[in-house]
């Protein structure tokens, strides 16, 4: 076999190899935090449903205060959007949508729309339990997919502690909003 072919077929493995093992990885991802709060369930689910509030506890609000904000609709309703700008490479562009709210179950999901620094989209939710008639409990989740064979990502990129150490910070300071 001629050197020319070995290296062909060397590189032709190189390829298949990450394109092969995509295949058996997963898609899709999740984290979700959660946080008890001196409040009651129905106060917390009042002020986490106005999207407008997450500049008070959200982590990427407080890294660029100077972020430019528009927002259209009717705040704390279906269909709502917060659009940011910001030149802060971890804040980017990008809009949230409230696509659901459910009172009864004190529970709601946003769809986060990423233009920059990279394009995506991706769900995320907030719900709220009552653990007695003073506290309550919150969780914020968010979960996305990469599809095939951008998922081989996820072996390098652990969600985990990408986006749960902003929601642990985000939720510590939305303890701190509405208990003080």
């Amino acid at each position: 076999m001629s050197l020319g072919r070995k290296i062909s077929i060397g590189i032709i493995g190189i390829i298949a190899i990450p394109l092969v093992l995509a295949i058996f990885l997963p898609s899709s991802y999740q984290v979700e935090r959660s946080i008890d709060i001196t409040k009651p369930a129905d106060e917390v689910f009042s002020f986490i449903r106005l999207l407008r509030n997450q500049e008070k506890y959200s982590v990427w609000a407080k890294r660029d205060p100077n972020m430019k904000k528009t927002f259209q609709g009717e705040d704390g309703k279906v269909g709502f959007i917060s659009r940011w700008e910001s030149q802060v490479k971890d804040v980017g562009v990008g809009e949230q949508e409230i696509k659901m709210i459910n009172v009864d179950s004190m529970e709601m999901q946003t769809e986060l729309r990423f233009y920059e620094p990279f394009e995506g989209t991706e769900r995320s939710y907030m719900k709220v339990s009552s653990l007695d008639t003073k506290k309550s409990k919150v969780i914020w989740g968010f979960d996305g997919t990469m599809p095939y064979p951008f998922n081989l990502m996820l072996l390098f990129m652990n969600f985990e502690e990408l986006i749960g150490n902003d929601f642990e910070e985000g939720l510590s300071n939305l303890k701190a909003v509405l208990e003080k």
